[in-house]
């Protein structure tokens, strides 16, 4: 009986401790994300990291804080804009499930020569950094944003992907949801959005903090062109 109560005291050698608490850890880090993804799905988040952020790099620029959002359900905003975010951001996104193949592809060649970078990242992947993620680049944070990107295409609907997409991303210093864009830079309601209107604030998604649909550059007025153009090929989106 003492040789047996001696073996169950021996500790476990460390590498085995260490791979234990890694399995406790992960279970748990799936645990949490797919409650908190699924919340979510109901619940509208109140805040982005992003724009804790923004307010910090205000601060540190002697600026007060600044964050003009007004949450509005996916009816309340205009089809123009639902359909420029898709044309300007993710042609595919009806589509895919979260990744666009061809476009991580030319990411990567560009990239890769080193060409000017441009965005392969679909409205569910910007959705995912938005919502759950911090801002920045490492492969650490891509393969977050993939996981989150993947949970979210499990677990709400397009609808509810474009809504929270379109009501988090960043418009303007400060300005936060196609609601807050349109009020400051139009005057109305997004619901009333032209699809003029809408083209130009979509065309100005890359750089919200450079570009401004109040002044629009001859290159964001050409943006704003070729967005109009796919929406017009889009066609009405099919939800």
């Amino acid at each position: 009986m003492a040789r047996k109560s001696t073996e169950r005291n021996v500790k476990k050698p460390w590498w085995k401790r260490l791979g234990m608490l890694l399995a406790k850890v992960l279970l748990w880090f799936f645990v949490f994300s797919i409650i908190w993804v699924i919340a979510y799905r109901f619940i509208n988040p109140p805040i982005t990291l992003l724009m804790v952020q923004r307010n910090w790099e205000r601060k540190a620029d002697g600026k007060p804080a600044k964050i003009k959002k007004e949450w509005v359900g996916f009816e309340e905003i205009s089809d123009n804009m639902k359909r420029a975010a898709v044309s300007a951001e993710d042609q595919l996104f009806l589509k895919h499930m979260g990744f666009d193949l061809n476009a991580i592809e030319q990411a990567y060649a560009n990239n890769h020569k080193g060409k000017k970078i441009k965005g392969g990242s679909t409205i569910s992947q910007q959705t995912a950094k938005n919502v759950f993620l911090w801002p920045g680049r490492s492969y650490v944070r891509k393969a977050f944003e993939a996981y989150f990107t993947l949970l979210i295409e499990l677990l709400w609907s397009k609808e509810r992907i474009l809504e929270v997409y379109l009501n988090v991303i960043e418009m303007g210093d400060g300005i936060y949801g196609a609601e807050a864009a349109s009020q400051t830079y139009y005057g109305h309601s997004c619901k009333k959005m032209s699809k003029a209107e809408a083209a130009l604030v979509a065309a100005c998604f890359p750089n919200p903090l450079r570009w401004n649909p109040n002044k629009a550059t001859p290159y964001i007025k050409h943006r704003q062109y070729l967005i109009m153009r796919n929406m017009r090929r889009l066609g009405p989106l099919d939800f």
